[in-house]
């Protein structure tokens, strides 16, 4: 009766959370038992299918895309995507690093600059506007405004309760119609 009242009283996902570690600890001493062999001698045990199943499902969770989860992590994906395809001009950084010398080159807070400092070339300075312009190109793509409509019935006061009544509408909608129905006609109670 006492380990009866011990069971009842456990989280209803610990024996499943039990089997698992009891598995995991099996899997890890197949793992000290055969070393390197042990992914070779594993799938022998399993059909096709399933490993190929079982590589797929290891393949999704390398690739797993996130999407939007902040801002911070937004902007890295950007700064990672923009960095792959820069094509830096050693040939150009290392002549202008001759040119110039270590000191201006490489400045610090305490580096003067009397006028020794080269301009940019130009070639760079477009490639870097036509890379901007496709930034703002894309950036554009994803927000839209949305398109007034003269014709709605104005039901708001303000943008604020507009957005409210929006949200109202589309989970109260379906349940109000008739009510609605009925002040149109003119035959509320």
């Amino acid at each position: 009766m006492i380990e009866e009242h011990k069971r009842s009283q456990l989280p209803k996902t610990w024996i499943k959370k039990k089997e698992m570690a009891d598995k995991k600890l099996k899997e890890e001493e197949e793992r000290e038992l055969l070393g390197t062999e042990y992914d070779r001698t594993k799938f022998l045990d399993i059909q096709a299918d399933e490993a190929f199943r079982w590589e797929r499902k290891q393949e999704k969770k390398k690739n797993m895309d996130t999407g939007f989860s902040s801002y911070e992590a937004a902007t890295a994906r950007q700064y990672d995507r923009l960095t792959k395809a820069l094509e830096p001009d050693m040939e150009h950084y290392n002549k202008l690093k001759e040119q110039v010398g270590d000191d201006i080159f490489y400045a610090n807070s305490n580096t003067i600059t009397t006028g020794s400092v080269p301009k940019d070339d130009p070639k760079m300075v477009d490639k870097l506007v036509q890379d901007l312009e496709k930034q703002k190109e894309k950036r554009s793509k994803y927000s839209r405004r949305r398109t007034y409509d003269p014709d709605a019935d104005v039901d708001f006061i303000n943008e604020r309760n507009s957005k409210f009544n929006k949200k109202l509408e589309r989970f109260y909608g379906k349940y109000t119609q008739g009510i609605k129905d009925d002040l149109e006609r003119g035959t509320a109670l």
